[in-house]
């Protein structure tokens, strides 16, 4: 029972404290480590310096096993077991630079281990090297050891050794020192100093430089020796005899060797002596050495030699300096100075390379013959004694007669506008001139130069025959001219004004009629003409003619046409539009004539409407009437006829006929007489007509009214209304007047019929 709770409180104190460690030993917890470098980071050189690595630990009464490692840029350099709590000192004496570096400190406690937070440590300071010969003296070749030092350093190294300021030599060790085999090629006095560098990854220090030793080298008695023969004046073609020896020689040496060069040239080798021969050039370098190599020690002797030319390089001209194809030409071979004391002129003799050159010699280093139609390269070759020149090459480069030139315009030639005029051949050597004639009037040149230049001139004309009238003339030579043909070129017209013509005339457009809208102008075809409507951007037609005048045609007109019109031409020089023409779409004839007899129509129907109201508003009258009565009279020449009519009807005026200067009354009212009952009781339904006859007589004044022969007849007539209950008056029945003898018409006396209102006062 008490190992189950024992257990289950090991359990529970592992649970709740996190980081420590519980065995059947020992209870610890890790709680952290830090690392401290005294006195300071920063130190210089011979400084002591400690790591404190300080852990803090919790554990229980019994000691715990600790282990510190000290590392250096991730590598171990020190450590140490403990088991006490202390802090663990890690010294550093005299720290040097090699000591510069990140440190950290790593605890473990039974597995459980903790590393700390690097720190950097920098020593600054490097001991001064020193440097050690173990000759002072010595002989050229002689070989001497030389020690350079760095002392109290620890490290890797770069070692450095020095002569005067000359680099001789680098080694790299890991110790503070380094030896270094030397050599002296050349005797005198030679001074040597060291240095060195201290590799810390990824830098590097470096210290000053040591102490200058000085070594004395004394010369090797043995020389290597060089003769030339001859001495004196040395020609070209003349035979050179060189050597190349070891004086003093020694058996000291197990191997030498002799080198004998001309420049770069190595022209012999050997072990104590060396010959050679040569004939002498100018052209070849005139420095010569024999070269002594004994182990380490070298030695050498050089001698220049100067060699008269015997002639000179010869040069090659053409003649003339620019030559056509097939043309004559010279070739001149010559070389401008040669030495007369040792040569002769008849000696001196010139060829030309290739010898199938077809050119014919025509005298000493003179060639003639005819150009090749191709470039052909020539060498001229100057042969005496032996010793053979050659010159330059030369590059006979036939230039191509230039062809006849063609003319032509560039683009298009529009009438009183600039244009451009192109001149060129298809064959010929540049440079080549060519000029624009009118006629055969020069007026302008121009020269073209390089292959894609071209000879365009640019100007105008006023008359379109005046492009005929221009040539171009080619050059590139001394010699006639090539000429071109005339130029033959459509001259562009500008277009004129466009008139734009409307069929039918503006007045006579109707509905249903075709309208053709006719566009001309003046101007180089083809020709594009548009039609447009005002108000539309696109055009209504367009065509292309190559007349001057073309149509747009519009079938069965109706009043949406009306509008505004005007037509544009465009050809390769401008553009041009009419003036707007405004069309009016009139009504069609049969619309016009379906009006005008509906109006008629309209009027015959509004008269005869009236006429039949007139005569209705007339037979009421008669029907209402009651009666009409005539007083006949016996009337005298000069008496007037008086008929009165009276009545209870719309009648309410009496018509009054002057008759010489008299007022005649047509109608009057009878005097009511008694009716008989007979009569009264039998109404007829017809009415009763009267006539009567009026007689009148001739005017007084017969030259105021004309007077009419015959017998005119004036029938009036009133009808009695059939409706008698209407109206309880007597009326007379309708009587007629005749007029006889000669009178003057009513219409000539101004007979007035006046309305009223009122029906007229019964006449007394």
């Amino acid at each position: 029972m008490g190992l189950l709770l024992l257990l289950t409180s090991t359990l529970l104190s592992s649970y709740f404290l996190p980081g420590s460690v519980v065995n059947a030993q020992s209870l610890f917890s890790i709680r952290d480590i830090t690392l401290s470098i005294e006195p300071r980071n920063d130190v210089t050189r011979d400084t002591n310096v400690t790591l404190r690595c300080k852990a803090t630990v919790n554990f229980g009464s019994e000691a715990l096993s600790r282990v510190y490692t000290i590392y250096k840029d991730s590598n171990t350099v020190y450590t140490k077991t403990s088991s006490t709590s202390e802090d663990l000192l890690y010294p550093l004496s005299e720290a040097r630079v090699s000591n510069t570096g990140k440190y950290t400190c790593k605890i473990n406690i039974e597995g459980k281990q903790i590393t700390s937070r690097a720190k950097k440590l920098t020593v600054t300071g490097l001991s001064k090297p020193v440097l050690h010969l173990n000759k002072g003296v010595v002989t050229e070749g002689e070989e001497i050891t030389a020690k350079c030092t760095a002392p109290g350093e620890t490290g890797s190294f770069y070692f450095y050794f020095y002569e005067d300021s000359t680099d001789i030599l680098d080694k790299q060790v890991n110790s503070n020192q380094a030896e270094a085999k030397l050599h002296f090629s050349s005797a005198g006095i030679h001074r040597i100093h060291c240095a060195y560098t201290v590799l810390i990854t990824p830098d590097s220090f470096k210290s000053e430089e040591s102490n200058t030793v000085t070594v004395s080298v004394k010369e090797h008695p043995v020389n290597a020796v060089l003769e030339i023969l001859p001495q004196s004046k040395i020609y070209e073609g003349d035979q050179l005899f060189i050597s190349c020896s070891v004086r003093n020689a020694l058996h000291t040496f197990k191997s030498s060797h002799l080198y004998l060069s001309r420049g770069n040239q190595l022209l012999s080798r050997g072990d104590t002596k060396v010959n050679h021969s040569s004939v002498a050039l100018a052209k070849d370098p005139g420095e010569f050495e024999c070269r002594l190599e004994m182990g380490d020690v070298v030695k050498f002797d050089t001698k220049t030699i100067s060699v008269t030319e015997l002639f000179a390089v010869p040069t090659l001209t053409m003649s003339p300096a620019e030559v056509f194809q097939r043309e004559y030409m010279t070739l001149t071979c010559k070389s401008e100075s040669s030495a007369s004391e040792k040569l002769d002129r008849e000696e001196l003799t010139y060829t030309l390379d290739p010898p199938g050159s077809r050119l014919i010699s025509k005298g000493t280093g003179i060639f003639s013959g005819s150009a090749f139609l191709y470039d052909f390269n020539y060498t001229c070759v100057a042969q005496a004694k032996g010793i053979v020149k050659h010159s330059e090459t030369l590059t006979v480069r036939p230039k191509v007669p230039v062809s006849t030139p063609k003319i032509s315009v560039v683009g298009s030639a529009v009438l009183g506008q600039p244009f451009q005029i192109l001149c060129q051949s298809d064959n010929g050597s540049l440079p080549i001139n060519y000029t624009l004639l009118k006629g055969f009037d020069q007026l302008s040149t121009t020269i073209v130069k390089q292959p894609f230049q071209h000879a365009l001139f640019t100007l105008s004309i006023n008359k379109p025959d005046e492009i005929s009238k221009f040539m171009c003339e080619a050059k590139n030579r001394n010699k006639e001219a090539p000429l071109s043909k005339r130029l033959n070129a459509t001259v562009i017209v500008p277009l004129t004004h466009p008139i734009l013509t409307v069929i039918p005339d503006l007045p006579d457009i109707s509905e249903g009629d075709d309208l053709f809208l006719i566009c001309g102008v003046k101007g180089s075809p083809p020709v594009t003409f548009k039609w447009y409507r005002v108000g539309n951007e696109q055009p209504l037609y367009t065509t292309t003619s190559n007349k001057n005048n073309t149509d747009y045609q519009v079938h069965s007109l109706s009043k949406e046409h009306s509008g505004v019109y005007y037509c544009e031409a465009v050809n390769h020089a401008n553009n041009v539009s009419s003036d707007h023409v405004t069309i009016e779409v009139r009504l069609a004839l049969w619309k016009k004539v379906l009006i005008g007899g509906f109006c008629l129509l309209a009027v015959s129907v509004l008269v005869v409407v009236c006429v039949l109201c007139f005569r209705s508003k007339r037979g009421k009258s008669t029907e209402a009437a009651a009666e009409l009565s005539v007083k006949p009279a016996s009337p005298k020449s000069d008496d007037s006829l008086t008929v009165t009519l009276t009545h209870d009807t719309e009648v309410y005026n009496a018509a009054t006929v002057r008759v010489g200067g008299a007022a005649v009354s047509v109608w009057s009212e009878r005097p009511p007489e008694e009716a008989n009952d007979e009569e009264s009781s039998m109404v007829s339904n017809e009415p009763d007509v009267e006539y009567t006859e009026v007689v009148h007589p001739r005017p007084v004044d017969p030259a105021r009214v004309p007077l009419r022969k015959g017998t005119d007849t004036v029938y009036s007539e009133l009808q009695n209304s059939p409706h008698g209950a209407a109206d309880h008056h007597d009326y007379g029945s309708v009587e007629y007047a005749e007029l006889n003898s000669e009178q003057p018409e009513i219409n000539s006396y101004g007979l007035e019929v006046n309305n009223h209102q009122d029906l007229p006062v019964p006449v007394d």
